[in-house]
């Protein structure tokens, strides 16, 4: 015991992280890869922008301009924005609900180190040849005739990493159903926690038919077949289906958590109860469920044909119910509250009405006949972002700098954020708002370059300086985080002095047991409920006893490594003479790693009650 709690050197704190299967490291794990994509993505962005800032621009060649294009889209979808939820998802939900870690500790590591490699492969592909080059959706019509190996990467990249998020999301659910502390019912739940459950169980759902077509992807790509050429009797459309029935529930995949995130802060900082509880857990369920009915509303202009488009638009108008009744709630908890405006809130009051206009622009592009005309013009990227970036990238900035403490132990410097937060706020609206207009005009998306005299220089230089705006914001956000890491306010157990959830109710950072008893639950809002009965902290459910823990493993490593070893002797088959030997490798390394995960009788350890008394209620820090 004395041992975990001494000041550790590089290399044992970096074992650590690679070993480690405590849930809140986990969510280090995935805020620091998530944060290393989420920059990487940021610059491409920059690298387009700065491509379209004057007409007849050659920053970069159309080939290149294409894989930029392609990684942007990928990276922040695929290795950014879900990563970083999930890295909220891991540090904030197992303490909402009053548990000790989530249900699958070793497969929790697993999916974290399933997506990393799954990402690192992706990226490789600029330094090997070339990168994906066919759009963030990859179209079958293009991507089977692209050149070289980038659509090769892409396809197995996403499939190593997609293995990741599906069982991560496999495990919350069970996490959320089995897991919760005495007196936790569901329709106590927090709104975060509900949002992440919702969320897995879209993954659960949504991501089967990505790694299908992912996989019929790659039989055509690497074996041939047929699956979507239509000289050999397949169908391009085909691949249009399979991407998009994943496609857009993966849009309330990432929105959804956004969604949980400001309602806490919502609550928090409105000191209020949130208004119409039920009716936001409802809506939350309503738009998970609606959210695979709408899929072809993306393929208005293949040719499916009036009944098709009419049944498409409809639900997709529907989908806007339960998201408005959300809005509205969220405005009727701050009417009447008593309103700190700190950076978390500031994030969570811009979102609305940012995220309303995309909200918006998407009943107009669910207008089939209208579509026609917004179809694949910078109307839909501008759609896009203000649901991504006024949604879900909001969400991530709000979520980062009210859970920091509960995470880190020190408060992000308030005024800096504030700082981050205006310069991101006026750098998104002149970056996106201007595209409306540029896609009503008639520029095209996806295109690396325009003539004068259209009528598109001035759109895209403010298009182009909102965007530094924007690289500037999230500069400043780094600086925040380093300066504060090293010198910062050290956090209290209730950080903001209104937590109302149980996550404020422990230490900060959270011991690595969470809770030294698990929690009596007697209402929504428990913390707050304690509070008003005159309490500091939570009325325990139990005695104090010893505490099981899951020992740390360095398997979930070496069984991913194992994958992204086979996958290169899988891309070049039929290329190297040492592929075959490469995937074998790769292949023993995976299953060898799990053939010792089985045979090993690993029963865990504990920690002692008289430990935790010693501890003087802080526990062994995480």
């Amino acid at each position: 015991m004395s041992t975990l709690t001494q000041k550790k050197g590089f290399g044992a704190t970096l074992w650590d992280y690679l070993t480690t299967v405590d849930h809140k490291k986990i969510a280090k794990l995935y805020l620091i890869a998530g944060g290393f994509f989420f920059l990487l993505g940021g610059l491409e962005a920059l690298i387009i922008r700065i491509q379209l800032a004057v007409p007849d621009n050659n920053f970069v060649s159309a080939g290149f301009y294409n894989e930029v294009l392609t990684m942007h889209g990928t990276t922040m979808i695929f290795l950014a924005a879900m990563p970083l939820l999930f890295g909220f998802m891991n540090a904030i939900m197992p303490l909402q609900i009053g548990a000790r870690d989530v249900a699958f500790p070793f497969v929790n590591a697993l999916g974290f180190w399933l997506f990393f490699f799954g990402g690192l492969f992706l990226n490789l592909s600029w330094f090997l040849g070339g990168a994906p080059d066919a759009g963030w959706t990859s179209y079958a019509s293009l991507s089977l005739h692209s050149e070289g190996h980038g659509i090769d990467f892409y396809v197995l990249g996403l499939q190593i990493s997609g293995i990741g998020t599906l069982i991560g999301g496999i495990n919350f659910l069970v996490t959320i159903i089995n897991m919760r502390a005495p007196g936790m019912t569901y329709m106590r739940m927090p709104l975060f926690t509900w949002s992440t459950f919702v969320a897995s169980a879209l993954i659960l759902f949504a991501f089967p038919p990505l790694t299908v077509g992912l996989a019929l992807m790659m039989f055509d790509r690497i074996f041939n077949t047929g699956f979507f050429q239509p000289s050999m009797g397949g169908n391009t459309i085909i691949w249009e289906h399979l991407f998009w029935i994943f496609g857009h529930p993966e849009v309330y995949i990432l929105i959804l958590p956004a969604f949980g995130i400001f309602s806490e802060i919502f609550a928090t900082f409105s000191r209020k109860r949130l208004f119409g509880y039920s009716s936001m857990v409802f809506a939350t369920v309503l738009i998970g469920f609606l959210g695979f009915m709408v899929w072809a509303h993306h393929m208005f202009t293949t040719g499916l044909g009036p009944i098709a488009n009419a049944i498409f638009a409809v639900a997709t108008m529907a989908i806007g119910v339960p998201t408005g009744i959300k809005i509205f709630n969220w405005l009727l908890t701050m009417w009447g509250g008593s309103i700190k405006f700190t950076t978390p809130m500031l994030y969570a009051v811009a979102f609305i009405p940012s995220f309303v206009m995309g909200g918006v622009t998407g009943i107009m592009l669910a207008s089939a006949p209208a579509d026609y005309q917004y179809h694949d013009s910078y109307f839909v990227v501008a759609h896009f972002h203000y649901v991504i970036v006024g949604g879900v990238v909001f969400g991530l900035l709000a979520g980062t700098h009210y859970w920091w403490p509960k995470m880190f132990g020190r408060m992000l410097n308030d005024t800096l954020g504030k700082v981050t937060f205006w310069l991101f706020l006026i750098g998104f609206h002149l970056t996106f708002f201007i595209q409306h207009f540029l896609g009503l005009m008639g520029m095209p998306r996806r295109i690396f370059t325009f003539l004068p005299g259209q009528g598109f220089e001035v759109g895209n230089v403010i298009s182009s300086v909102g965007a530094a705006f924007m690289a500037v914001a999230v500069l400043v956000l780094l600086y925040n985080i380093v300066k504060t890491s090293i010198n910062g306010e050290v956090a209290s157990a209730d950080s903001w002095e209104d937590g109302r959830t149980l996550e404020w109710a422990i230490a900060s950072p959270a011991p690595e047991y969470n809770f030294k008893q698990l929690p009596l639950v007697r209402g929504l809002d428990a913390l707050w409920v304690e509070k008003m009965q005159g309490k500091k902290e939570m009325t325990p459910a139990e005695p104090l006893g010893d505490i099981h823990m899951p020992n740390s493993s360095i398997l979930p490593l070496t069984i991913s490594l194992g994958l992204f070893v086979a996958a290169f002797g899988f891309l070049y088959h039929d290329e190297k003479s040492w592929s075959l030997a490469v995937m074998l490798i790769g292949g023993v390394i995976t299953f060898g790693s799990m053939f010792l995960r089985s045979v090993k009788d690993d029963h865990g350890y504990h920690i002692h009650k008289e430990d935790l008394i010693d501890d003087n209620n802080k526990g062994v820090k995480a």
